[in-house]
C-alpha cells in the first residue's frame, strides 16, 4: 500500500479489459488539496498522455492520476489526444474535480488506440473502489512486462513518502517504458514539488538502463497533500524523496525484461560530473558489456573500449588510457593504465564495476542488467 501509505491519499486498480487478463487500470487521488508536479520522457516521439498531462500541469495543481496499461495511446493522431482527454474528463467527473487537475499516463503497445469503450466506464468503477488499502491493487494494474510489483515507502520526521512503478524494458533515460507515482503527507508550496523531484530523478531513475531505449510514454508524478502536518525541514524531504526514488529505481532494472545480472557502474575522477555520467551511460548500455555480464565473462576490455567512445558534446568524453583504473567486483584489473593480471570472480546475481579516470572531480553511477536470450524473446513478440 505504499502509494497510499501517506495519509490522505487512496488508490484503485481493476480490470476493464484493456488486457488480456488482469488488472489494468489503476487511479490513485489525494483525498485533501494537493500540489504535485510531473518529469516526462524526453522522446520527441510523445505519446497523448504525455502531452495532455503536460498540458494540464501547466493550469491547475494536479489531485489525481490515471495509469492503464495495455496500450500506450502513442503514434495515435488527434483521435489519441481526445481520448486523453475524455480519461482526464471522465475521472474529474466521478472524482469532482476539474479536468485540468487529473494526469493521465498510459503504458504498453505503441500504435493502438485507448479503448475508450472499455475505459470509461472502468473509470467509474476505479472510482467506487478508491480505498487507503487500494495502493497494492493499483501497483499490480500498471504492469505490463513487469514480473513483479514494484513499491517503496519511506519515513521522515512527521512525514511520510511512499510510490509505485512499473517498467522492464524499454528502459534509459531521459527517463526510462517506466512510469512513476509517487505521493507525500509533507506540504509543499505550489511550485516546489518540480524542485524537489527533478533532482531525485535524475540521480535514480535518469541513472539506470536495461536496453538503452527510451519510451514514448516515462512519467515520474508527485503529489504533495500536507496532511501530516510535519514542521518544515526541506532537507529531509529531500533525503527521504530521493531514497523512494533511488529504490523504485533499483526495483526496474533487477526485473529487467530477462535480466540474470544487476550490474552497478561507478566513474569517478572525470573531468567533469557531465562527462562521468555519459561515460556510465555508456558502459552501462554497450550491448558487449551488457552480453558478457549475462555470459558471467570478466571481458573488461569491453568497458574500457565503452569508456573510451562515450558521446559528449559532439566529440568524445576525455580518457587517458595511462590513467584508468579498472576495478571489476573489487578487484584491480587495470591500475594506471598497466593490466594486473588477475581474474575477478564473476558468478553472482550482481556485479560492480568501479572506473576511475584520474582526470578531476566528476563522478557517476548507473545501474544496468544483462542482454540474455529471455529479452530477445520477450521483445520478438511482445504483441503476440
Amino acid at each position: 500500500m505504499s502509494v497510499t501509505a501517506a495519509q490522505g491519499f487512496a488508490a484503485s486498480g481493476i480490470a476493464c479489459g484493456i488486457r488480456r487478463q488482469g488488472l489494468d487500470l489503476a487511479l490513485v487521488r489525494s483525498r485533501v488539496p494537493a500540489t504535485g508536479s510531473g518529469l516526462f520522457t524526453a522522446n520527441r516521439m510523445q505519446a497523448a498522455p504525455v502531452t495532455i498531462s503536460r498540458e494540464h500541469l501547466g493550469l491547475a495543481e494536479p489531485q489525481a492520476v490515471v495509469v492503464n496499461a495495455g496500450v500506450a495511446n502513442a503514434a495515435t493522431g488527434q483521435r489519441g489526444e481526445l481520448d486523453a482527454r475524455a480519461t482526464a474528463a471522465e475521472a474529474a467527473r466521478h472524482l469532482d474535480l476539474a479536468t485540468e487537475e487529473v494526469l493521465v499516463l498510459s503504458t504498453g503497445v505503441i500504435g493502438a488506440p485507448l479503448p475508450l469503450a472499455r475505459v470509461l466506464p472502468g473509470l467509474a468503477r476505479a472510482a467506487a473502489e478508491l480505498g487507503e488499502d487500494g495502493g497494492d491493487a493499483a501497483a499490480r494494474a500498471i504492469l505490463t512486462t513487469d514480473t513483479r510489483t514494484k513499491t517503496a515507502l519511506a519515513r521522515g520526521p512527521g512525514f511520510t513518502v511512499g510510490g509505485m512503478a512499473k517498467g522492464s524494458g524499454m528502459i534509459h533515460p531521459n527517463l526510462a517504458t517506466m512510469l512513476a507515482v509517487v505521493t507525500t503527507d509533507y506540504a509543499l508550496a505550489p511550485g516546489a514539488a518540480l524542485e524537489h523531484l527533478r533532482p531525485a530523478v535524475e540521480e535514480s531513475f535518469n541513472s539506470i538502463s536495461v536496453d538503452g531505449e527510451c519510451s514514448t510514454n516515462d512519467a515520474v508524478v508527485l503529489l504533495a497533500n500536507g496532511a501530516a502536518g510535519a514542521p518544515r525541514d526541506d532537507d529531509a524531504f529531500a533525503r527521504v524523496l530521493r531514497e523512494v526514488c533511488a529504490n523504485l529505481a533499483g526495483q526496474i532494472v533487477a526485473d529487467g525484461e530477462g535480466a540474470t545480472v544487476l550490474a552497478e557502474i561507478s566513474v569517478t575522477g572525470a573531468a567533469s560530473a557531465g562527462e562521468a555520467k555519459a561515460i556510465a551511460r555508456r558502459i552501462a548500455t554497450s550491448p558487449l558489456v551488457k552480453t558478457a555480464l549475462f555470459g558471467h565473462d570478466a571481458n573488461w576490455g569491453r568497458v574500457l573500449a565503452a569508456a573510451g567512445s562515450a558521446p559528449w558534446n559532439g566529440g568524445y568524453a576525455h580518457l587517458d588510457p595511462a590513467r584508468v583504473t579498472l576495478r571489476y567486483n573489487g578487484l584491480t584489473v587495470l591500475a594506471a593504465g598497466r593490466p594486473q593480471g588477475g581474474e575477478p570472480e564473476v558468478s553472482g546475481a550482481s556485479c560492480a564495476i568501479e572506473l576511475e579516470l584520474g582526470l578531476g572531480e566528476g563522478s557517476a553511477s548507473y545501474l544496468t542488467s544483462d542482454l540474455s536470450y529471455e529479452y530477445v524473446r520477450i521483445n520478438a513478440d511482445y504483441r503476440s
